[in-house]
């Protein structure tokens, strides 16, 4: 029998950011699909074997809230593709294909402070309209396979906004409020439907906010006549206006990311810039922070977070095979709650191991390995998951 799930989630000592490496068997159905070799039924038919399997690897470890590993997805971004007026990937799957996070490991170095996203900016054509939930899609299939609670992550309306060409979109929208405003529409009634369907934790992940104390990524802010504070705040109001009104209907988590295509990384900078405004505004019952190396910064921004709210601590590398130890990640919770009470606390991996297809450059083995390390933790830190 399903418990609600607010009573269950929302103070769960562990996570993960949702994304799974993908089989070899499902990237070669991705593939012959992309090339024309099979049809769209055998490729389903991959995804829904894969997504059983992997669901039944978390449960049999006993996570409280499991995902179908984004499997059905090309990339993460896959979550706001069916949008009229917003052809993302050029209405082509060898385009996306051809997108750098969806490539194998090694093909194309990442230089430090790159965001791909800037080359690959989108127009909008028409007026933003949702044709087709993928997200619900996704849920209603993994809720059917689990037996406990099923996470769906989505993209942030922040990260839509960087996404979209605002220059060569002026025919449609006169400014970023205007399309931003029509993104948090869209990403409401997606939310609204995935409640109302009964997911029981839903996380937005967005990569914007990491920019607000980038460098590279301030520089090209403000030579493009933006306001960076300005920016923030406004980033902040549109994430709490795509859950306004469902709060405790579900568990909700957001994710702030660095970069995380093939093992590398994009962005650099402290939380201590942006922490009073982002973890003491967001709304949100769950912050999902990457803290795997020093490019994060210190604990100390730790204590703007909410104090009915849990800081899930990204400890755990996604970019790399080597196993974290039980002892080193208790000793920095034990560092981390000398900001925030441990019962404001939790651990998780510091992002997906799979934001696009390709994966990182670690095996299934030490991925199941890391999530098996994460459980051991929590239960000598919390005496529970």
């Amino acid at each position: 029998m399903r418990v609600h799930a607010p009573t269950i989630l929302a103070r769960s000592r562990v996570d993960h950011v949702g994304s799974l490496l993908r089989p070899e068997p499902l990237k070669a159905a991705f593939r012959n699909r992309a090339e024309g070799r099979t049809a769209p039924g055998e490729l389903r038919a991959a995804q829904d074997a894969a997504i059983r399997a992997v669901i039944a690897a978390q449960e049999a470890r006993g996570l409280p809230a499991v995902t179908d590993g984004e499997f059905r997805r090309l990339n993460w971004q896959v979550s706001f593709s069916e949008v009229e007026g917003w052809d993302l990937w050029g209405g082509s799957w060898r385009n996306f294909l051809q997108y750098p996070g969806n490539r194998a490991p090694g093909e194309r170095p990442l230089r430090k402070g790159e965001d791909a996203v800037v080359s690959f900016r989108t127009p909008a054509t028409a007026r933003l309209r949702l044709v087709q939930s993928f997200p619900l899609d996704e849920f209603r299939f993994a809720r059917s396979v689990a037996s406990g609670p099923v996470k769906i992550t989505l993209m942030g309306p922040d990260r839509v906004r960087q996404m979209c060409d605002l220059e060569r979109s002026r025919a449609v929208y006169p400014d970023a409020e205007a399309f931003l405003a029509d993104v948090v529409a869209i990403q409401k009634q997606m939310v609204s439907e995935l409640v109302a369907a009964g997911c029981e934790y839903l996380q937005i992940d967005e990569p914007s906010y990491t920019g607000y104390v980038d460098p590279p990524t301030l520089e090209r802010m403000r030579a493009a006549g933006e306001d960076p504070l300005r920016s923030l705040e406004r980033a902040v109001a549109a994430d709490n206006a795509v859950i306004a009104g469902l709060k405790g209907r579900a568990v909700f988590g957001l994710h702030v990311c660095r970069g995380n295509r093939a093992s590398m990384w994009h962005r650099e900078g402290e939380y201590d810039r942006i922490a009073e405004t982002l973890f003491g505004h967001l709304e949100y019952d769950r912050l999902l922070l990457e803290y795997d190396t020093e490019r994060a910064g210190s604990f100390a921004p730790l204590r703007f977070v909410r104090k009915d709210a849990i800081a899930v601590l990204g400890l755990i590398t996604t970019k790399t095979g080597r196993v974290e130890t039980v002892d080193e990640l208790s000793r920095r919770i034990d560092e981390a709650s000398r900001h925030l009470p441990l019962e404001n606390l939790a651990l998780s991996p510091q992002c997906g191991f799979a934001s696009g297809i390709a994966g990182n450059l670690l095996t299934e083995e030490a991925q199941w390995r890391k999530l098996d390390v994460m459980l051991e933790t929590a239960r000598r830190v919390w005496g529970t998951g």
